[in-house]
């Protein structure tokens, strides 16, 4: 629920897709904002909204459903969705991607709340999950203690902002500075890390 890494994903694929054979991708969730059930704030409603427009100027493509706003009652909480994707990987881990896909089309393309459980099931379902074994696993204890787990190592590895990607190399962690336009930067980058003794 990162609007910079939605806007990120086009590049991000791209960058993957070149990587160097002995390059593991993994997936950490950072968190981002943690459950809850109030609505957001008008000021941050606005705040958001403007990021949108802001991410569609500088990162030409992304696109945004901008109904989101007046169809849905906004929560500043990801959490939610972020359990979302460990309950995939509980039934299937090769298809993590397309539940994070399936989240970020709701979210920014068809207005639909990424917050809400009964938005998380349905985007279960459309990837071909059980629906009913992703809701028990959803907000179990296992999933949730998972989340913490990885928004610790994430912050612990020098993942602060919303997409980060780093680099791991013989136990050090080396970030690698986020490029919304240009994967050649990117993947020059992580081949001159590799290449160092």
């Amino acid at each position: 629920m990162c609007s910079w890494c939605w806007a990120f994903r086009p590049l991000w694929h791209s960058l993957k897709e070149q990587l160097p054979e002995q390059v593991n991708v993994t997936y950490l969730l950072g968190g981002l904002a943690p459950d809850s059930k109030l609505p957001m704030q008008p000021e941050l409603q606005q705040q958001i909204e403007k990021h949108w427009r802001t991410i569609q100027k500088r990162v030409p493509g992304t696109k945004f459903n901008f109904e989101f706003w007046q169809r849905c009652t906004p929560r500043r909480s990801t959490y939610p969705a972020c359990r979302a994707v460990i309950a995939v990987r509980a039934q299937d881990a090769l298809i993590e991607d397309a539940m994070l896909l399936a989240i970020q089309q709701a979210y920014y393309l068809q207005a639909r709340n990424p917050s809400d459980d009964d938005v998380l099931i349905t985007c279960a379902g459309s990837i071909g999950l059980d629906e009913k074994q992703f809701a028990s696993d959803l907000n179990s204890p296992e999933t949730e203690q998972q989340l913490l787990h990885e928004i610790a190592l994430s912050r612990s590895i020098g993942a602060h902002g919303f997409p980060s990607l780093i680099l791991e190399k013989e136990g050090c962690y080396h970030p690698i500075a986020v490029d919304y336009r240009d994967a050649a930067r990117m993947l020059n980058e992580i081949h001159h890390l590799l290449s160092e003794c």
